[in-house]
């Protein structure tokens, strides 16, 4: 039977924006009361001048920014957002010539000194702290990431997880610039177990006869509009060594978490691609649920992707359940970073994309489950980590936080380390926690990362003309006035 066939036998679905009436009126439910501030008028100058993001005052918005570090980000951001340099740039990494050790040396060599430096923290953790401490020094603090992305054994699971405790043991000082560490868990569980696992959680959803007696405690995971033609059959059970594998990865998370618990440091979860996404949930769920230790702060932030078709219902189910069982669980909304590889798949077995069909109705999912976070962080439920590049995104979301006199404790915003800076300093400027995502590692096990970030980023680089516009303002600026820098 060919997959197209499979798929038309596979139970209906929801198209795009679609929601099952349970989930309409779950929304309803969540927002029966209004929020507690809604009516009390506009906010005072708590966030800075009433709330508003300025960028018009460029001097102040860089007033911690070197004019030669101005430079260089302007320079290396105006050639990351150029498509043929993008392009020879990954082609080069994928290329023969990097088999060859002169040639390798010297394109990480160039790579080390241009995109590497703009975009990541450094080669170990002593070099990403004194980043972050950098960043702290302007107002700003750090998401620490160990940019290994997937573990190819046990062996270098383990790796990975010292690595992560390592991180998390570092950022115990009371005054630590760090404000999360990412957590891959692609880096502390192999791959096919994720694969294994996300199978059997999506056949369950459509038939829920299916048993799986390995499955803890978590919260709902997938939603009647998720995409689920990556699982064309029913699975079979978890085989033996399956399951030891399984086991001994959430016995990793659980070590992660408890030292996260011990440094009061919570932990950020990283999302993928929709083929392992409900794992990543499963193994975020549930450890949120297992290590929930009372307290009203979340100790785990999940990352939900505003790009897919699934994200607002996903979302809505899940902190109801959290809601129900008195489980704080923290999100952090992001547009999406997997899209050309999703309808490359999609497109390939003739199914439907799990993205939106337009940048219009992403922009549109992320506002609304922002909305949808702060109303419920206004009554007292929830915390969010808004990562947002969008100028527009960022500035709605600071008014309605400002709106309703919402607590700084309770929301972050979040930009990618060495890009979207004047967003991050504009925020701050008005009274904002601001984060940086700071991946750190050597150079070649970082590349993965930059060709990610140069495949998918480019709208978002090719959209940075405004930044950079500022940027360029700012040091034409020092020129005429170097004085009064």
């Amino acid at each position: 039977m060919t997959g197209r066939n499979v798929l038309s036998r596979l139970p209906l679905r929801l198209e795009s924006g679609a929601r099952t009436n349970a989930t309409a009126a779950l929304a309803e439910k969540l927002a029966a009361d209004p929020p507690p501030n809604a009516d009390a008028g506009p906010a005072d100058d708590e966030f800075g001048g009433g709330g508003g993001v300025d960028f018009t005052d460029t001097k102040k918005l860089f007033s911690s920014v070197p004019s030669a570090k101005l430079l260089r980000s302007l320079i290396t951001l105006r050639l990351a957002a150029t498509p043929p340099v993008a392009d020879f740039g990954i082609w080069i990494m994928k290329s023969k010539l990097m088999e060859g050790p002169l040639c390798r040396k010297a394109i990480l060599g160039v790579t080390e000194r241009t995109f590497y430096r703009q975009f990541c923290a450094g080669k170990d953790l002593a070099a990403a702290n004194a980043t972050a401490r950098e960043l702290w020094e302007t107002g700003l603090t750090a998401m620490l990431d160990y940019g290994l992305e997937h573990a190819k054994d046990n062996k270098s699971c383990d790796v990975s997880m010292e690595e992560f405790l390592r991180t998390i043991e570092s950022a115990k000082s009371v005054d630590s610039p760090i404000s999360f560490v990412v957590v891959k868990i692609t880096a502390i569980c192999k791959f096919w177990i994720l694969k294994r696992v996300s199978d059997l959680l999506r056949w369950q959803h459509m038939d829920k006869s299916l048993n799986l007696p390995w499955k803890r405690k978590s919260l709902p995971l997938l939603a009647d509009s998720s995409p689920f033609y990556h699982t064309l059959a029913r699975p079979a059970p978890l085989t033996a060594e399956e399951e030891r594998d399984l086991d001994t990865a959430f016995a990793r998370m659980a070590k992660i978490c408890k030292k996260s618990i011990e440094a009061s440091l919570p932990i950020l979860i990283d999302a993928e691609d929709t083929e392992i996404q409900p794992a990543i949930d499963y193994f975020t769920y549930s450890a949120a649920v297992e290590f929930s230790t009372g307290a009203e702060k979340p100790l785990i932030f999940n990352t939900i992707q505003a790009y897919l078709k699934d994200a607002k219902e996903r979302l809505l189910l899940a902190k109801s359940a959290a809601d129900e069982m008195r489980v704080p669980v923290g999100i952090k909304l992001v547009r999406g970073a997997y899209m050309s590889s999703e309808n490359k798949l999609a497109n390939s077995l003739g199914v439907k994309s799990p993205i939106h069909n337009s940048i219009h109705d992403t922009h549109a999912c992320y506002n609304e489950c922002a909305d949808f976070m702060l109303d419920q962080i206004s009554r007292g439920s929830g915390s969010l980590v808004l990562a947002t590049h969008n100028m527009d995104s960022g500035k709605m979301a600071a008014k309605k936080a400002v709106d309703l006199r919402i607590e700084k404790e309770s929301l972050y915003f979040a930009q990618l380390y060495g890009m979207a800076d004047a967003l991050s300093f504009g925020l701050n400027k008005a009274g904002f926690r601001v984060s940086k995502y700071l991946p750190y590692g050597p150079v070649d096990q970082i590349i993965p990362y930059l060709l990610r970030r140069a495949d998918e980023n480019r709208g978002i680089l090719s959209a940075s003309s405004f930044d950079r516009s500022l940027m360029r303002n700012e040091l034409i600026r020092r020129l005429k006035s170097p004085m009064e820098h």
